[in-house]
């Protein structure tokens, strides 16, 4: 009886839905086809849908990946002694996700789907909540310690948090002259604010 790895099979989950990213962000979810998905992976088509059982599933498998990777990110940020800095690297992470060059493709792709199937918004949604859910207990952790006065419950104050991160988002598009060092310094100062945080910035030490 042939038995299954588990971590191989994670990991060619893995190569499928990384392979097919590109593809969805460049084309569109409608226009990739298996076949292409199958030799951007480099496999034969019988030995994809062993892993995926369509090309829909491939598309949320993303949010597998997605959610795993915030998931270990998040842990490490609430194991971290100073809360100031922990929210920082958050900041860090959604910044550098948002200048990938395949972002902005793939953001439009995935709002676009979102609007008509409602399992994608599902998971958007969940993905949304366990970022906010998150940054609320560092930012809670920061009021307890002392560090900040949001006058904002944690839950509502990290929605704002994530407001204001998701800019780099909205404005994937090329600019020529944009300066996303500038803007990243220029939005951990609008959160500081926004938190009433009275530590010291991470740059400062």
């Amino acid at each position: 009886m042939r038995t299954v790895d588990p971590e191989r099979h994670r990991q060619r989950r893995r190569q499928i839905i990384e392979a097919a990213v590109v593809l969805f962000a460049t084309k569109g979810l409608a226009k990739t086809t298996t076949a292409e998905i199958c030799r951007a992976a480099g496999m034969s088509s019988g030995n994809l849908f062993h892993y995926f059982p369509s090309k829909q599933a491939i598309f949320y498998g993303m949010f597998e990946l997605d959610r795993d990777e915030w998931d270990a990110a998040l842990e490490s940020a609430l194991a971290d002694p100073d809360p100031w800095a922990a929210l920082m690297r958050v900041v860090d992470r959604i910044a550098a996700e948002a200048a990938h060059p395949l972002m902005p493709g793939l953001i439009v792709e995935i709002l676009a789907q979102a609007h008509r199937d409602p399992e994608l918004a599902r998971l958007v949604a969940e993905a949304d909540q366990r970022l906010f859910r998150g940054i609320a207990a560092i930012i809670e952790r920061m009021r307890d310690q002392g560090l900040a006065d949001p006058g904002l419950p944690p839950d509502v104050a990290a929605r704002w948090v994530v407001v204001i991160t998701d800019g780099f988002h909205t404005r994937g598009y090329a600019e020529p002259d944009r300066d996303r060092a500038a803007e990243v310094a220029v939005a951990k100062e609008l959160i500081a604010r926004t938190l009433r945080y009275t530590g010291p910035r991470t740059e400062d030490r």
